[in-house]
């Protein structure tokens, strides 16, 4: 549970200050709020200050740690099923103690509020193994590309966010998943944003303005099946943008 809030806070509605917390489908990113009461041993207001901050860390750390335990790896296990191994549970802490501050608050009584970040990617990137891409397998970038990314309509079909989903086409072969991603795309990315309409994913800096929109046939668990035309369409993608994970999938 939250803590109370402390002086100058009281002027600002507290909705207002937990507003993104907890995962972020679309960006991509998970986002918790650390409270840091002042500490009130501290010989002056700077070394309260300092002693709000360290716990505000690791108030942010211990809430990542508690809402990541509930992310969907695939559709039928959960980054807490993968953490019963004490081998992911230390590399999951390791991501989750990397995570990034994207807002402080500092109040009048020393007390200190940090919002903080951790890209899903980075958690997919030591959940799931994957083939190291070799240098001769880079896609090759198109001269025109018609298509700024790709979107996947599986609104009707009751597909949940999960960090692994898998595009297949319509013989059940894989043509989109962790394992097309480059390197990086992989660490900062992640799969697939999740969106719940075509404008919102247009807006949104993933897939550009000019995807490729395709309707998903079925799912099956973690993975989004194209009938035969969509999966001839995605042919004509360019490769470079399923590797940078300009992928997004539509859900209700």
């Amino acid at each position: 549970m939250r803590r109370a809030l402390w002086g100058l806070v009281l002027a600002v509605p507290l909705s207002a200050l937990a507003q993104g917390n907890g995962v972020d489908w679309q960006r991509q990113v998970l986002r918790v709020t650390g409270d840091g009461p002042p500490d009130v041993k501290a010989s002056n207001p700077s070394q309260a200050r300092l002693g709000a901050e360290r716990s505000a860390k690791e108030d942010a750390f211990k809430d990542l740690l508690e809402q990541v335990k509930g992310v969907r790896l695939r559709a039928d296990r959960t980054v807490g099923d993968e953490m019963a191994r004490e081998e992911t549970r230390l590399k999951v802490e390791q991501v989750l103690r990397g995570y990034k501050v994207v807002q402080t608050r500092f109040f009048s009584d020393s007390g200190v509020q940090l919002e903080v970040e951790v890209p899903l990617g980075a958690l997919t990137s030591v959940l799931v193994a994957t083939e190291p891409t070799s240098k001769d397998a880079q896609p090759k970038k198109a001269a025109k590309a018609k298509h700024t990314g790709l979107v996947v309509d599986a609104r009707k079909l009751g597909l949940v966010p999960m960090l692994a989903p898998r595009v297949l086409d319509a013989s059940g072969q894989p043509v989109y998943g962790v394992e097309t991603l480059s390197e990086e795309a992989r660490r900062t990315r992640g799969v697939a944003g999740f969106f719940g309409s075509l404008e919102l994913a247009r807006k949104s800096t993933r897939v550009g303005e000019r995807p490729l929109v395709l309707e998903a046939a079925r799912v099956e668990g973690s993975d989004v099946v194209l009938g035969p035309d969509a999966a001839k369409a995605l042919e004509g993608l360019d490769p470079e943008h399923l590797a940078e994970g300009r992928v997004a999938l539509l859900i209700r």
